[in-house]
Parts: structure tokens; C-alpha cells; sequence
């Protein structure tokens, strides 16, 4: 005897519950091909102040304007003789080196907004506030691709809410802290699995979303066993750094090379808004993201992988130009966009910022970020970008056609 749509409701609603802060009720954990390409998104929370990031070593209005937190020219890592990374940015210096970085510069949008909410936002979905809509950019890539509704697609990594730029009305995207988190964990895991069994029994039914349900948990238990087999065949020689960031990215890795195919993977890394006693703390966080990501292309370039992925790394704005009285900055406009991997067009691309054209005392912007995206959409995903951007948008030409 079938359960009854209430029942199935309730058993599902219970499993999908459960996992969906796991990849567990996804039907497709394939093998990817060589072929395949993948995207890796690092957002920067908080603000990440990209005049001490990407560091005018030639402006003498740099250091006028930060007098205290001026990176001194002869302690930066040279990318052109008008510019340096931040000390401790070695890693991404590394990269720069190997050809593997493009640095978009003074990456912004027109009347911006200066609150982390909002202005991550429109960063997310490419909407102003009265524009706004349930889904985001990426979660509309996945819907004009070739991804199969319950497939995993695309995967989160972290302690924070999905993020709303992977949000999408036909691609529930997961969210997981940890490898470890792939497993069926459950007070009691009979149970949970009887229900995951009845919510994927057959029913007659012509209910798209109770169709998408079964489908999705059918094979939970399968999917479950074949992560667990990857995190168990998972070995690499790479020397990681400490830190959240190099877990989530050693993890990213660890999916990559085992033959998962996704094509998204979104993590974070917090603490980049230095109202106050800047330096050091900012010094620590650009370290973790170099070391982290160029950790991360070794791995997969170790293993062949390298040329299927590409990083990027983004933060809902920069700072303001002039140094506040606590040794740290406040919110600003623009700021520099990475891009890391083997098809980019290494070194910088765009103009450095004027800081003798300010406006309100910051950065007028000469990239917008969408024009980074159509150049990801286009250029790296091969699909057309104006759908998804909502607008035309010219491609910023970091990424190898």
C-alpha cells in the first residue's frame, strides 16, 4: 500500500530537510570528463581593501592618503612597475609567476552601495534592491545548462546560508560544513533510512515537485556510499596550509580529482571589514586566501585537473581610499577581482584606480562586475551571458577565448 500524499509530504519534507545541508538526496554523482569545466568562487566577506591588496608603489597621493597603512613599495610582490601584492600574498605572486592570475582591477558598479547586505546582493543576483528576485546568477547558469534537475551541480561549502548567487527555482544547490558531512548522520539511521525509502516510492502522480522529490532521494543512499568512497580514495602529496579556507579548498580538491562532476563550487572566507587595527589582521587573511589557492592549483595541477578550473575571488566592495583615525578603513567602492588558472590572461587587466578622481573620497569604478561574469559565462562556460545577466554586458577579457 502506497502512503498517501500527506504521508509522502511528511516523509519527504523530513528527508529533504535533513539534507539539505547535504549533497545526500542528489541523483548524479557521475564521473567528470577532462573536458568538463569547473568554476570555484571565493567570496571575500566584509569588504576587502584592495588599495592595500593590489598596491600603487608610483602614487604619491596613496601614501599621502594613508600616511599609517600604506604598504611600503619595497615590500611588495611586483606585478608591473606601477604595482605590487600585499607581502603576504605570496602564494597568489606564485601563481602570477606560473601565469595562472588575472587581476581585474577597480571592479565596481554604478551608484554603489555600501551596505555588506546590499550591496553582496546585487553582487549575488546583478539586481538592485527593488529589481530583486529568489535566484541568482548562478543559480540561472544552472538552469540554462545542461544539468539535470537533482543533480549536483553545484555545492556550497561552509557555515554560512546558501549563498544567494547559487539560488535557483529548478536547482536546489546544498550546503555542507565538511567532508565529513557526506555521510549519513542520524540518531537513528534506520529510520532515516525507511523514510528516505518512502518518499522515493513509486506513486502515480503527475505532481512535478513530488516527482522531483522521489527522484532526488531514490538514490540518496547510493550517492551517500559513492562520497564516501571518494573521501576514502582521496590522497594527494600537496602541502596545505592551516586554516578553514585550505580545508574547504582541500576538500574542493579532493571532489575534483576523484571524478565528481560539478561544476560550481562556492566557499567564503570572512573578516575583511578593518574598521580598526587593520594590518595585521588583513595581513593574516590575504595570506590564508594566496597560500590556500595556490596550495589548491598544485593539487590539481599535480593531477591533471588544472585546466578545467578556474578560481575566482571577489568581495562586495573595497574600502575608502583615506585611512580612518582607528588604523583601518571604512566601507568604499571598488576593488580588484582574481581570476586564477591555466586559460587566464595573466597579469592585469583594466587600469589601476586614479586616485586624484575620486568621488565622495572613493574610487570611481572603470570595470562593472557583470562585465566579469559574461566574461566567466562566455568565455569559460561557453553559454550566452545576456539571459542570465539581464543586459548586454562585454566580456572584461580576462579569460582565455
Amino acid at each position: 500500500m502506497f502512503p498517501s500524499r500527506r504521508q509522502f509530504l511528511q516523509a519527504s519534507t523530513a528527508a529533504w530537510t535533513f539534507a539539505s545541508r547535504l549533497p545526500l538526496p542528489l541523483a548524479a554523482a557521475a564521473t567528470a570528463t577532462k573536458e568538463s569545466t569547473v568554476l570555484i568562487v571565493i567570496e571575500l566577506q566584509g569588504g576587502n581593501d584592495g588599495l592595500n591588496t593590489l598596491i600603487s608603489t608610483q602614487d604619491p597621493e596613496y601614501r599621502r592618503l594613508r600616511p599609517k597603512l600604506a604598504i611600503p613599495a619595497n615590500t611588495t610582490l611586483t606585478v608591473t612597475p606601477e604595482c605590487g601584492l600585499h607581502p603576504q600574498l605570496r602564494g597568489f605572486a606564485e601563481l602570477l609567476e606560473r601565469d595562472q592570475l588575472s587581476i581585474v582591477t577597480n571592479v565596481g558598479y554604478d551608484q554603489p552601495n555600501r551596505s555588506h547586505f546590499e550591496s553582496m546582493d546585487i553582487w549575488h543576483t546583478c539586481l538592485r534592491g527593488d529589481q530583486r528576485r529568489g535566484d541568482g546568477w548562478l543559480g540561472r547558469w544552472l538552469q540554462e545548462s545542461t544539468a539535470a534537475p537533482g543533480s549536483l551541480a553545484a555545492l556550497h561549502l561552509g557555515d554560512q546560508q546558501l549563498p544567494l548567487a547559487l539560488r535557483s527555482q529548478a536547482h536546489p544547490v546544498p550546503s555542507i560544513k565538511s567532508r565529513e558531512q557526506f555521510r549519513l548522520q542520524a540518531p537513528n539511521a534506520e529510520s532515516l533510512q525507511q523514510e528516505l525509502l518512502i518518499a522515493a516510492a513509486p506513486e502515480p502522480s503527475s505532481d512535478d515537485l513530488l516527482g522531483f522529490i522521489r527522484s532526488s532521494t531514490s538514490t540518496a543512499l547510493q550517492t551517500s556510499e559513492r562520497i564516501q568512497e571518494i573521501g576514502r580514495r582521496s590522497t594527494t602529496t600537496t602541502s596545505w596550509p592551516e586554516g578553514p579556507l585550505s580545508r574547504e579548498l582541500q576538500t574542493i580538491s579532493g571532489l575534483i580529482r576523484a571524478g565528481l562532476e560539478t561544476s560550481v563550487y562556492y566557499v567564503s572566507l570572512g573578516g575583511f571589514d578593518t574598521h580598526a587595527q587593520q594590518p595585521d589582521a588583513h595581513a593574516r587573511l590575504l595570506r590564508q586566501l594566496g597560500d590556500g589557492v595556490s596550495a589548491l592549483m598544485k593539487d590539481l595541477n599535480d593531477a591533471g585537473h588544472a585546466d578545467r578550473v578556474l578560481v575566482m575571488c571577489f568581495s562586495e566592495f573595497g574600502r575608502r581610499v583615506a585611512e580612518n583615525a582607528s588604523d583601518g578603513t571604512d566601507h568604499g567602492t571598488a576593488g580588484p577581482v582574481f581570476l586564477i588558472g591555466n586559460n587566464v590572461v595573466p597579469g592585469l587587466t583594466g587600469t589601476l584606480p586614479d586616485l586624484n578622481q575620486l568621488r565622495d573620497g572613493d574610487l570611481q569604478y572603470s570595470t562593472d562586475f557583470r562585465e566579469v561574469y559574461a566574461d566567466l559565462l562566455q568565455n569559460w562556460f561557453r553559454t550566452d551571458s545576456e539571459k542570465i545577466l539581464g543586459g548586454s554586458w562585454k566580456p572584461c577579457g580576462a579569460v582565455r577565448t
